[in-house]
């Protein structure tokens, strides 16, 4: 691949665990996602291997700064192992990238409650609760910020936290129009 091109790791075979290989060369791995504007994922050079059936709903993208050779393979069973924190990383990263707190805010829901929520009744509930401290801290606000904009979905009954409780509950609603898919 000539320097300076661009391509697409197509996400239609997410069903399928596959791995990036660079044989020669070097690259920069991002995101083509519209909400978070070609954030950077990694940079990857001449040995390095890259999971990317769990990086980005919308596939990478593959930039070549030098002259780049790649293969992409299916991962092999020694690797199908998932590296949690790598994983944990770039969904809050992605989440970072967002412009608006409560876009961040949003999307830092609908990921806790794909991963670590359940269904109930009518709601999505998670196990815990974090301070607004705390939800500040991931999305890069301040706990005024946060306070405002959970006191704004509480009054529109997308979330309900029972004093004294140490679960949340969100809405249908708010985690289906989350800007970002995990």
């Amino acid at each position: 691949m000539p320097r300076s091109q661009t391509v697409l790791i197509d996400p239609a075979g997410r069903d399928q665990a596959t791995v990036l290989e660079v044989i020669e060369g070097v690259c920069r791995v991002y995101c083509p996602c519209e909400e978070t504007e070609g954030m950077t994922l990694a940079f990857l050079q001449s040995g390095d291997r890259l999971r990317t059936d769990r990086l980005c709903s919308d596939g990478v993208c593959i930039e070549a700064l030098t002259a780049l050779k790649f293969r992409r393979d299916a991962v092999s069973t020694d690797e199908l192992g998932l590296d949690a924190v790598n994983e944990w990383t770039l969904q809050l990263l992605r989440i970072r990238h967002l412009g608006q707190a409560e876009q961040r805010l949003h999307a830092l829901m609908a990921l806790l409650v794909n991963r670590l929520g359940f269904r109930c009744r009518d709601a999505f509930q998670l196990p815990f609760r974090l301070t607004h401290d705390r939800f500040g801290e991931l999305i890069g606000a301040t706990r005024v910020t946060t306070t405002r904009l959970m006191s704004k979905w509480r009054q529109a009954k997308l979330v309900a936290m029972a004093s004294g409780d140490v679960t949340m509950q969100l809405s249908p609603e708010l985690i289906a129009t989350s800007p970002l898919q995990f």
